[in-house]
């Protein structure tokens, strides 16, 4: 019965991970600068699941739950905006006069938060599912 409480909390955890990723892409999505004043716009970080929980305290809890195998740069290419007067924009070569945009679409990413608080909510419900179940056997037993 524990384990469904462990395999819940792994989804509570990965899907609090992926909005905490969403939230960084949709904070950063005019970040066209690092650190260094260098033109390096910033790219989408991609969170990937993978079955299992291997900080679970049960087996069950480890064999079901999830947990998260990596957070990926988006390498997909940079969004340009063309604007010769920027002095941000390329110089020269065939980019000439466009300026380099982060790769995150804010319509995606808002989609992206609505569906993974709508499964860290669904996993709520479960473990509050389960602990109720859990208290009603042992008032069976009591």
């Amino acid at each position: 019965m524990y384990g469904a409480l462990d395999i819940s909390t792994s989804g509570m955890i990965a899907q609090r991970t992926r909005l905490n990723a969403i939230s960084a892409n949709i904070a950063n999505r005019n970040a066209v600068l690092d650190a260094q004043g260098n033109v390096n716009p910033y790219r989408a970080r991609r969170v990937h699941f993978a079955p299992g929980d291997p900080s679970a305290r049960s087996s069950t809890g480890a064999a079901l739950g999830v947990h998260v195998a990596k957070i990926e740069i988006d390498n997909s290419p940079l969004n340009m905006r063309w604007d010769p007067g920027n002095p941000l924009a390329y110089q020269s070569g065939e980019k000439q006069g466009y300026v380099p945009e982060p790769n995150v679409n804010p319509i995606v990413e808002q989609i992206n938060a609505l569906d993974a608080s709508r499964a860290y909510e669904a996993n709520v419900v479960a473990a509050e599912a389960t602990k109720s179940i859990i208290s009603q056997a042992l008032r069976l037993l009591a």
